[in-house]
């Protein structure tokens, strides 16, 4: 692999080289870090002011947490070329968070529940036996899975449109439409460039359309100059037990999900895939995608994780260079400074988001299907995904099934990620102890 690359690991590229590299991971990069906060925001009903700061936040977060992964601070690190970005497994807990509790319980729940993935990069050999990659198969396709009733949503016009009776309309839809459209066509294009960005570029053709739509109300900004300074705890901190134990478990299978992007990562960059300097890596990686939460829900931002999205724009550029990582960081925290990045995108309407988000969400589950795919499907596994998808879907399908409940399980199975990931370990588990013990008595 290393005969393939240009430029290695520890190579410093020169300013040109390393500027259009970490121009084209932006370019792959940018809208899946700025999409959870809209889609939050849409959810929660935020303001254009309040929307527009958590879209900089998160740029500006994921700019910090990019460097430490690149850079390796002490244990905190993986020293690769990762890319961190806002984590689309998070934001169903979160809305549901968001719902009961505002903004302060769900920074809250972010910075308390990024202590489970730090503590399993300590524990990793240990938590890789129980979070297996059937496990985490199907809760990636229960992410993907219930974020599209999310996508969907947005397509018809939001909650907006549900409140003044234009959901479903033509307009919303043609405008969806017209997104979902102009992104496959580009990303099938035989220009690599073109393909890269066709998520930019068909988000970009639906608000020129929905301008000339008036559908952008450009009365509801201010201002778009000044600066966006980080303040910690703007919007206060509140800790719940139920929002906490919900995104914990998503931190548990983000974890895992590290691990197997480290090790795509350590591949591709022609490093090793075991040994010490290996497990160093991955739990480096693991530990600094867990603090990097932290430090994002300390910074008014949701947690972040690793993208696997560098991993091919490596194989693509062959560009392996860490140093890399340092002018992605710096394009990123830059972007987080202005605000008139955070409120021209938070100006973007619905149906337009939504063609982008339904397309994406759509992928997400496709990956989990492919993670479960990869797997001996024997009848135990069979048994595990029957139980999983029966749970995790029901609370999104019928969520009145919880309505006689205690709050605080309302509170925590309210979501179909949550329910689906907790039967999915538990049942492996009991399974595996089972087949264990029927083995034994042979």
């Amino acid at each position: 692999m290393k005969s393939e690359l240009i430029y290695g690991l520890n190579d410093r590229p020169p300013l040109k080289d390393a500027l259009f590299a970490a121009i084209q991971h932006l370019l792959a990069i940018f809208v899946a870090i700025i999409t959870p906060p809209l889609i939050i925001a849409g959810a929660l009903n935020f303001d254009i002011e309040t929307t527009s700061f958590l879209v900089s936040m998160s740029l500006f977060a994921s700019g910090i947490s990019t460097f430490i992964q690149c850079r390796r601070f002490g244990p905190i690190g993986c020293g690769l070329l990762c890319i961190q970005g806002t984590s689309f497994s998070f934001i169903a807990p979160i809305i549901a968070a968001g719902a009961t509790g505002g903004l302060s319980m769900i920074f809250g729940a972010v910075v308390a529940g990024s202590v489970v993935e730090m503590a399993v990069s300590r524990v990793l050999r240990f938590t890789r036996k129980i979070i297996t990659p059937l496990v985490s198969g199907i809760v990636v396709t229960l992410i993907g899975l219930s974020l599209i009733k999310v996508g969907i949503t947005a397509c018809g016009g939001g909650f907006g449109a549900m409140s003044n009776g234009t959901f479903g309309s033509m307009e919303n839809l043609g405008l969806a439409a017209l997104v979902i459209i102009s992104i496959l066509f580009f990303n099938r294009s035989s220009n690599r460039y073109l393909r890269m960005s066709s998520i930019v570029i068909g988000l970009l053709i639906g608000y020129v359309v929905a301008i000339f739509l008036d559908r952008v109300d450009f009365s509801q900004v201010q201002s778009y100059g000044g600066f966006n300074i980080p303040m910690p705890f703007k919007y206060g901190i509140d800790f719940d037990i139920s929002s906490i134990i919900a995104l914990g478990i998503v931190y548990l299978i983000t974890a895992i999900e590290a691990y197997g992007d480290v090790t795509a990562n350590s591949l591709i960059s022609g490093e090793p895939v075991q040994g010490p300097v290996f497990l160093k890596r991955a739990s480096g990686g693991i530990l600094a995608d867990g603090f990097n939460s932290m430090l994002a829900g300390l910074l008014n931002s949701f947690p972040n994780s690793v993208f696997a999205q560098n991993n091919g724009m490596i194989q693509l550029t062959g560009v392996a260079s860490r140093y890399v990582g340092y002018y992605i960081a710096g394009f990123l925290i830059l972007l987080g400074v202005f605000p008139a990045i955070g409120i021209i995108f938070s100006l973007i309407p619905d149906p337009v988001l939504g063609g982008a988000t339904l397309l994406m969400f759509g992928t997400v589950a496709a990956s989990g299907i492919r993670i479960i795919a990869s797997q001996h499907i024997n009848r135990k596994a069979v048994l595990v995904m029957a139980i999983s998808f029966s749970f995790g879907l029901s609370v999104e399908l019928v969520p009145d099934i919880l309505s006689q409940c205690p709050q605080v399980i309302k509170n925590i199975f309210s979501s179909g990620i949550t329910t689906g990931g907790v039967a999915a370990i538990l049942s492996n588990i009991l399974i595996q102890i089972k087949e264990d013990k029927a083995t034994e008595a042979e």
